[in-house]
């Protein structure tokens, strides 16, 4: 049976040191399993979304969900169109936002997440062949078995005193997302030009717009 790991123990009175608790989050990143088939999950972003007009939808709830909802945003702002979709606001209407033409990227550290299993159900009536992919610690879970490909964590140990809070299974999470991203971007061929007309505001808009000016391009 799967367990969330923690190096918590007994005595509830260990205190953590600041590089203990650095050093954690550093092993975590560093077994991270190479052998998950991200070829598989970025073909299947650029096939439904920059090649068959679809969006990425991400989905999770609690911890999972915000990191979720980052990744979406992120894919919108470097040219692939993406959103957060509630695992619970889709049963209440919400759902109607899918199309057939999209894929969806959950995130859910258990794999058995209640409401993303429902939230698979759901789609798949609407649309039986909707691709999923899965971020999770958990690769034998309900989830994996339901979904295309499944992304592996390599389901860290937590750095908290009470073994609960998601700490090191976060960092890992957003570091897939951003893997994701780079690659994606990579494939389409993202440019300066292109991230300046989705960033207007603040340092990166003004950055990206300098670095697509004439000055920048005759360097």
């Amino acid at each position: 049976m799967w367990k969330r790991k923690s190096f918590a123990t007994s005595d509830m009175s260990k205190q953590y040191t600041i590089p203990e608790i650095l050093s954690a989050e550093i092993e975590a990143l560093r077994t991270i399993p190479q052998d998950n088939d991200y070829e598989a999950a970025i073909r299947l972003i650029l096939e439904h979304v920059h090649q068959g007009g679809g969006r990425l939808i991400t989905s999770g709830m609690g911890k999972a969900g915000q990191i979720a909802h980052n990744i979406a945003t992120t894919f919108s702002s470097t040219g692939t169109p993406a959103y957060f979709l509630h695992p619970s606001e889709a049963q209440h209407g919400d759902l109607g936002m899918v199309c057939e033409s999209d894929v969806m990227l959950l995130i859910s550290n258990s794999g058995k997440t209640r409401e993303v299993l429902e939230l698979v159900a759901l789609t798949r009536r609407m649309y039986p062949r909707l691709p999923f992919i899965l971020i999770t610690g958990n690769s034998e879970s309900p989830l994996s078995q339901l979904v295309d490909v499944t992304l592996s964590t390599g389901n860290p140990a937590e750095v908290c005193p009470l073994g609960l809070t998601p700490t090191t299974s976060t960092t890992v999470m957003t570091v897939l997302g951003d893997l994701l991203v780079v690659s994606v971007m990579q494939r389409i061929g993202f440019t300066y030009h292109d991230y300046s007309l989705r960033h207007h505001g603040g340092y990166l808009g003004d950055k990206s717009r300098e670095l697509v000016s004439p000055e920048t391009e005759k360097k």
